[in-house]
C-alpha cells in the first residue's frame, strides 16, 4: 500500500462545520477559489447556521495573506455575541501576536496555511503556547496525476510540497487538526476528493476536516465512509440554501452516521 500502515484514528461524532470565506466585509463564494461572488453579511449567515444546529464555524479571510493582514477580528467579535459554537479563524495569521489577537476576539482555534509553509516552526509555537487543539493546519490541495501539491495564498501559489508528506510533518510539529481543502473540487458541488481525504487520513491520527465539493448530503456519506473524514466543511450547499444544516444532520442520522443530537427549536428560542 502506497501510504504505509494506517494510523490509529480516534472514534468520535462526525462534526458538521460551516465554512465562511470572507473578503471583508462580505461573505463570498467562488469556484476553485476564483470568481468570487458576494453573498452578504457573514454574521447573518453564522447566526442562521447556529440556529440550525451547526457544530462549528470556520471563518477564513481569503485575501489576508495577499495583503498581509487579517480583517476578521471585528466580525468574530460580533459573531461570538450570540453564536456559541467553536469558531476557527484563518487567513493572514503570521505570528503568535496574530494568533493572540484572533483568540482575544473570540476564536477557539486558528487555521494556518501560508505562514506554516513559509515557517513550519509556527505550528510548534502555537501548539506549545495554546495547546495542539488550537492549532489547525490548513492544507489547500491540488491534484497532479499521481499526487497532490499543497498550495497557499488561497490556492494561488505553489509550495512544491507533497500534501501527504506535509500532513505528516504538520502532525509531527504539533498540529491538532487538519483542514483539508481540494482546490479542484471547491465550489463545484460535485463531491469531495475522497481519494485525497483517504490518503491523508491513512497517515495521520489527528482529526481531518474534509472541505471542497459538497453539493448534496450523499457526498458527505462518501467522504466519511470511504475517506474516513472526521468532519466536513460546507459552504456552497448551505450558502445557496440547497440544504439546511438540519436537513444534513437528519440525513446523517438516517444513515447511522454518529452526529451530535441538536434541539434546533431550543437554539432558535434562545435568541
Amino acid at each position: 500500500m502506497r501510504f504505509g500502515i494506517k494510523s490509529i484514528r480516534p472514534v468520535s461524532n462526525l462534526r458538521l462545520i460551516a465554512r465562511l470565506d470572507v473578503k471583508a466585509p462580505c461573505l463570498v463564494k467562488g469556484i476553485q477559489m476564483e470568481g468570487l461572488r458576494k453573498m452578504g453579511d457573514p454574521n447573518e449567515f453564522a447566526r442562521k447556521y447556529y440556529r440550525q444546529g451547526i457544530d462549528e464555524i470556520i471563518y477564513t479571510d481569503i485575501v489576508a495573506s495577499l495583503y498581509e493582514r487579517n480583517s476578521l477580528l471585528d466580525i468574530i467579535e460580533r459573531t461570538t455575541q450570540d453564536v456559541f459554537v467553536p469558531i476557527t479563524v484563518g487567513g493572514g495569521l503570521r505570528s503568535i501576536d496574530d494568533v493572540v489577537a484572533a483568540l482575544r476576539a473570540g476564536a477557539d482555534k486558528v487555521a494556518i496555511n501560508t505562514a506554516a509553509i513559509r515557517n513550519p516552526k509556527i505550528i510548534s509555537e502555537v501548539a506549545r503556547r495554546f495547546g495542539s487543539q488550537c492549532m489547525v493546519l490548513s492544507i489547500q490541495a491540488k491534484r497532479f496525476s499521481d499526487h497532490w501539491e499543497a498550495y497557499y495564498d488561497n490556492g494561488r501559489e505553489h509550495s512544491h510540497l507533497d500534501v501527504i508528506d506535509w500532513a505528516k510533518k504538520g502532525q509531527e510539529l504539533g498540529a491538532g487538526e487538519i483542514l483539508l481543502t481540494s482546490i479542484d473540487q471547491e465550489g463545484s458541488a460535485k463531491g469531495f476528493d475522497v481519494d485525497l481525504v483517504k490518503a491523508v487520513t491513512d497517515v495521520v491520527s489527528v482529526p481531518v476536516i474534509a472541505g471542497g465539493g459538497m453539493g448534496r448530503p450523499e457526498h458527505l456519506l462518501d467522504v466519511v465512509e470511504l475517506g474516513n473524514a472526521d468532519a466536513v466543511a460546507m459552504a456552497h450547499v448551505l450558502h445557496y440554501d440547497h440544504y439546511s444544516v438540519s436537513e444534513v444532520r437528519d440525513f446523517c442520522i438516517d444513515n447511522k452516521l454518529p452526529v451530535r443530537t441538536v434541539n434546533v427549536l431550543d437554539i432558535g428560542d434562545a435568541h
